[in-house]
């Protein structure tokens, strides 16, 4: 990493600490700090397998929820410490992502085929949740509330920011390692052709496995990180498939396969859900914003998937590079 982009990250990490002070604690820019934080967190989990391996998934919610449910359940059916159940809840994630992607790879699912089958799992997760009892099925899971820093919970949500800030920073150094190593190189060669890259000797069923499994470890992670912050839990939230669809269109939106994508296309995702919904108090005619929002998330991704491809990054590359091309002209 060159010396300029080390100053960027190095000023950005400084800024990201200073956002909650510059507004003084307040608890509106501070939740929003944390959504924009978490949801680029997630995407980052989306980005490992669908952008980085080129495996296309539509029920990361999957690993979400296993994540959720594995924590709060050692929580509050057997008395463990959220700290303590955080790592298993993570060791959850990575074995139903090594689990799906076994049986996935195995039958040979690639692109549309594999995105359904997580989709399906995801469903099936859902309704297994609703169905057993040690979920409490369709009634949820309520944590108790003791806001103790020992218990993962806060008084001030302004902890909760700066977990997510960890997590993000921790996830795009993941990203960064990946550009820079063997593993990632290879999974760089299934993304672009997996029958060259068995070719070339590359074990392409085993990377597959092992980069699912690393996806779901991180988004378990995130699952566990919200429950601690909401204290609630219910299939539909854990396994939700607006989960996998933000996840998706985080990483879409900003670039897939690019180390700040998710980060960027976050910023984008939220910024547009405040507008929408500061529209949605504004005009008497606007009932309810949600629509609305859903509309314009519609509207930016088939502009993304039309004229760019590659996501913000990708724009932000051409205009860097612009300048170069009219050189060689």
């Amino acid at each position: 990493m060159s010396r300029t982009a080390l100053l960027a990250c190095g000023g950005g990490l400084i800024a990201a600490a200073l956002y909650p002070l510059l507004f003084g604690g307040s608890n509106y820019a501070v939740n929003l700090g944390f959504l924009v934080l978490f949801a680029a967190f997630l995407g980052q989990s989306w980005n490992i397998a669908g952008g980085f391996a080129g495996q296309m998934s539509f029920g990361h919610a999957v690993f979400f929820g296993t994540g959720a449910y594995a924590s709060t359940i050692l929580h509050v059916s057997h008395g463990w410490n959220p700290w303590l159940a955080w790592p298993v809840a993570i060791a959850a994630g990575a074995a139903v992502g090594a689990g799906i992607g076994t049986l996935s790879f195995r039958a040979g699912l690639r692109g549309s085929y594999f995105a359904l089958v997580t989709l399906a799992f995801a469903e099936a997760f859902r309704i297994l949740a609703n169905s057993v009892p040690f979920t409490r099925g369709g009634l949820g899971m309520l944590i108790k509330s003791d806001p103790h820093p020992a218990n993962l919970q806060f008084r001030d949500p302004i902890w909760f920011y700066y977990l997510a800030l960890v997590l993000c920073v921790l996830s795009l150094a993941l990203a960064w390692w990946l550009t820079r190593s063997r593993f990632g190189a290879r999974l760089a060669a299934i993304r672009e052709n997996e029958d060259a890259a068995r070719a070339l000797g590359i074990n392409t069923f085993r990377e597959k496995v092992r980069v699912l499994a690393l996806s779901g470890a991180l988004c378990a992670a995130g699952g566990t990180l919200y429950a601690q912050k909401y204290l609630y839990i219910d299939p539909s939230i854990a396994f939700g498939v607006d989960k996998s669809i933000e996840m998706l269109l985080v990483s879409m939106i900003g670039g897939a396969g690019t180390i700040f994508g998710p980060l960027i296309g976050a910023g984008v995702l939220h910024f547009v859900s405040e507008v929408t919904r500061e529209l949605g108090g504004a005009l008497p005619a606007i009932k309810n914003a949600q629509p609305l929002a859903l509309i314009v998330y519609g509207v930016i991704l088939v502009i993304i998937v039309g004229y760019l491809p590659d996501g913000s990054m990708g724009l932000f590359r051409r205009r860097r590079a612009l300048p170069q091309g009219q050189g060689h002209a």
